[in-house]
């Protein structure tokens, strides 16, 4: 089919008379995306949130059919007024009980106290007396023995020169040890102390080297210190 148009000369610039159309440019629109960080917001907020929405949308040109309805938001909004308040006057009362019960407790407990040592103080008192006015006897703990014996004593060479290892079996109610060493097995002079532990092994280090060494033992607690342990010796790396 020939052009309405001659080849040199068309009825509209770019486009013959049975020429497909050009494309047309559109625009997309943004989508709009609505934040209220509902999760955020703490009781109160969200009603005050709510309330502020429910002012704005009332008598809104740009919103006129919105959902849920006036009617049945007002209603939800509402509800949440009324239940909160409830809450709050709830939170208040308990926070009031407590006080008077702390207070109630407070009193009851020194009430009982001074029972108690009324109890206590009273002439000829045993522990069966004490349990028929409904209270319990406090256990008395044996006091502390002195331990026995540290047994098994041994010394090894440490990791660098001039140290020992020393070790020795753990001593029952034993909560310390005490290690000294000496140049000579009497221990006359030259005593070493070493600071006291509450495992039953420690380290002596800066000794010197090629020089043999003694060393001796004792367990002690609150009672005081046992015996000291048979002598252990060994010549210094």
């Amino acid at each position: 089919m020939a052009d309405y148009d001659s080849p040199t000369s068309t009825y509209d610039s770019g486009l013959t008379y049975d020429a497909a159309p050009l494309p047309q440019p559109y625009k997309v629109m943004a989508k709009v995306i609505v934040k209220m960080n509902l999760r955020d917001k703490s009781d109160a907020d969200l009603l005050v949130f709510a309330q502020q929405h429910e002012a704005a949308m009332t008598g809104n040109a740009n919103f006129t059919a919105p959902m849920p309805n006036a009617t049945e938001f007002a209603a939800v909004r509402g509800a949440y007024d009324t239940a909160l308040a409830a809450f709050n006057a709830a939170q208040q009362a308990a926070r009031q009980a407590t006080t008077e019960k702390d207070t109630a407790r407070a009193a009851l407990e020194d009430a009982l106290t001074r029972r108690g040592n009324y109890v206590a103080a009273t002439t000829g008192i045993t522990p069966a007396k004490v349990q028929s006015a409904g209270f319990s006897v406090k256990s008395t703990q044996n006091p502390a023995t002195v331990p026995g014996t540290v047994m098994n004593l041994f010394l090894t060479a440490g990791d660098t020169a001039g140290g020992l290892d020393i070790q020795w079996d753990p001593t029952s109610g034993a909560t310390r040890y005490e290690v000294q060493l000496c140049p000579a097995m009497e221990f006359a002079t030259g005593v070493i102390s070493l600071p006291s532990v509450s495992k039953s092994k420690t380290v002596a280090t800066g000794l010197a080297s090629g020089t043999r060494i003694w060393a001796r033992a004792h367990a002690g607690n609150a009672a005081g210190f046992g015996p000291w342990s048979d002598v252990a010796t060994k010549i210094v790396p």
